[in-house]
């Protein structure tokens, strides 16, 4: 069934959809603009060998919208976009694939920043940014912010430990029990915190790789195949990979009392939180908990080059854990499942932000 692109971008609020496609290097990319309210759009490039269009389509759409939130709720003054690329990251990439996506974005003018996603690198953008001002989050000795995947796995661990204080009523997380589907850039990195404060971990992933960089470091890092992870008896459950994981066939396989991880889009459908929520189990919204990374490149491009950038990063990536206790404890007094208390206080700043700008202000 063909997707009414038209209903579907008056559906979800966006304001434009970009189709990219360079016959010299076989590019096919799809540029999500959803909104720019409170300020240009920010999203990463995914680059995945989608089996059709729509499929990149719907993820770039999903992707794209989710950044407007987490741009909102974690006190950014940016909108959301993303890019997808169609291909297999481990094949069809080239530097001049990355340079013609580079022109592409920077026919925008201004209105998307982009950088690193699932299937991408820094180094794909320092390609990209040969042709283009508009890309974030290169490495550090390209004059970029570096990885983000730090700030993420911060972010995300702060949450874990707010979401440990509203179900254990402690917020340590020593001796708690995390499952972690994905083990790849942010996962990797959040093992490492887990184990600092004494945490049991069990990963899977997909990847053989991944899993032998883990053990190399945690050689006592429990190891499950990637299908059984749903499976697994813990506290957490950290979907740290791709999202729509969290759905009618998984829900019923859980057992954990919190879902809180990296991984974007985690549920495949509003009403797969409103299920957890039902179940009691406490999901931490992933817009929210992982925005670490949309915190770092959103410091790099309001404050450029600064010596205290990473301090501020983290201390930011930190606060976290306050926004989702805010969000935890709403969610617990009004009976509202959180990721729609999130989805609410996101579209609240959108509101009165967005009013604040009809003032006229001569610059």
């Amino acid at each position: 069934m063909k997707i009414d692109i038209f209903k579907e971008m008056e559906k979800h609020g966006f304001e434009q959809i970009i189709f990219n496609y360079d016959k010299t290097t076989g590019l096919k990319a799809i540029i999500a603009i959803h909104d720019t309210t409170l300020g240009p759009a920010l999203g990463g490039c995914r680059m995945w060998p989608y089996e059709t269009e729509d499929e990149a389509l719907i993820d770039a759409m999903r992707l794209a919208k989710g950044m407007t939130y987490k741009c909102a709720v974690s006190d950014n003054n940016f909108g959301g976009g993303k890019t997808v690329i169609i291909g297999d990251p481990k094949k069809d990439k080239s530097e001049a694939l990355f340079r013609a996506l580079g022109r592409f974005v920077q026919t925008l003018g201004g209105r998307y920043y982009t950088g690193t996603d699932l299937g991408t690198t820094g180094m794909d953008f320092v390609y990209a940014s040969r042709e283009s001002d508009y890309m974030v989050g290169l490495p550090e000795e390209y004059g970029g912010s570096g990885n983000s995947a730090v700030p993420t796995a911060y972010g995300v661990y702060n949450g874990m430990k707010a979401a440990a204080k509203i179900v254990f009523g402690s917020d340590s997380l020593k001796g708690l029990k995390v499952a972690i589907q994905g083990v790849g850039k942010v996962g990797r990195v959040l093992v490492g915190y887990l184990k600092e404060e004494g945490a049991q971990v069990i990963i899977a992933d997909i990847s053989e790789e991944n899993i032998n960089k883990v053990k190399e470091k945690y050689p006592d890092v429990e190891v499950v195949e990637s299908e059984k992870i749903y499976d697994v008896e813990c506290d957490i459950f950290a979907p740290c990979a791709r999202g729509g994981i969290i759905n009618d066939d998984t829900i019923s396989r859980l057992k954990c009392r919190i879902v809180a991880g990296a991984a974007n889009n985690q549920l495949l459908e509003p009403r797969h939180g409103d299920a957890l929520h039902e179940k009691g189990i406490l999901y931490a919204p992933d817009y929210v908990i992982n925005a670490g990374g949309l915190i770092q490149v959103a410091d790099e491009l309001e404050f450029k080059n600064d010596e205290k950038r990473h301090e501020r990063v983290m201390m930011k990536a930190k606060g976290i854990y306050d926004i989702l206790l805010k969000i935890f404890t709403i969610s617990k007094e009004q009976n509202v499942p959180p990721h729609k208390v999130a989805d609410r206080l996101a579209e609240e700043r959108i509101e009165v932000i967005g009013r604040l700008k009809t003032n006229y202000v001569k610059r």
